[in-house]
């Protein structure tokens, strides 16, 4: 692919990625997955048109440490909070027959809700809190292998905004924790966009021979 072709898919993924984030609609979540991987497209392209495979590879090496992230909480979710989310619900309904479905016929018992265990409640708040850890160290994981990549496209692009952004993603990451950090990684896409569409291909001056004497 040439560079307009990966500037413009890098552009476009960055500007769904960013919209991806608005509270439109429930499609948004896809729109972000195509932003991303036209993105990741983009990136690949990149990295053979300036021969620096690490463009490509630290990216490639962020979106995996994501996904590995994800999969790790949804177990955590299905195998060590379903267990206490369902005991719980037996305190809560005595009479309930374990099926999901029927829950809306059934009715909390008072003298459950006041004598109700509080280890279960502990384990159900250890088990958020130990998926918000995974999600906040996996994201900060890949943030840091996104900022390798966006670094080494900077250098051979000589454009300064891919590390910006880079580094606002690194920052983000971190303070995840807290409201700020998915705000500066709301930013850092939209720099990203318009790094993409700051790229320029690379012009060689042919200069004249000198002059034979």
């Amino acid at each position: 692919m040439t560079l307009e072709t990966n500037k413009i898919l890098g552009g476009l993924g960055a500007i769904l990625l960013f919209i991806s984030a608005l509270p439109i609609s429930s499609f948004m979540g896809v729109l972000g997955l195509i932003g991303a991987v036209l993105i990741l497209v983009s990136l690949y392209g990149l990295a053979g048109y300036y021969k620096e495979p690490k463009i490509f590879r630290n990216a490639l090496y962020g979106i995996i440490t994501g996904i590995i992230g994800v999969v790790i909480a949804a177990i955590v979710i299905f195998v060590l909070l379903w267990a206490s989310m369902q005991t719980l619900m037996y305190q809560l309904y005595p009479n309930w027959d374990g099926n999901p479905a029927s829950l809306s016929g059934f009715v909390p018992d008072a003298s459950a809700i006041q004598n109700m265990d509080i280890n279960t409640i502990l384990a159900l708040l250890v088990g958020f809190l130990g998926i918000l850890v995974i999600i906040w160290i996996s994201a900060i994981i890949a943030s840091i292998f996104v900022r390798r990549s966006l670094g080494y496209l900077s250098d051979k692009s000589s454009v300064g905004l891919f590390r910006t952004a880079g580094l606002l993603f690194l920052i983000g990451a971190c303070l995840t924790i807290v409201f700020i950090g998915i705000i500066l990684i709301w930013i850092a896409v939209l720099l990203l966009a318009i790094a993409f569409l700051q790229l320029k291909s690379t012009e060689y001056v042919n200069y004249p021979p000198p002059p034979a004497y």
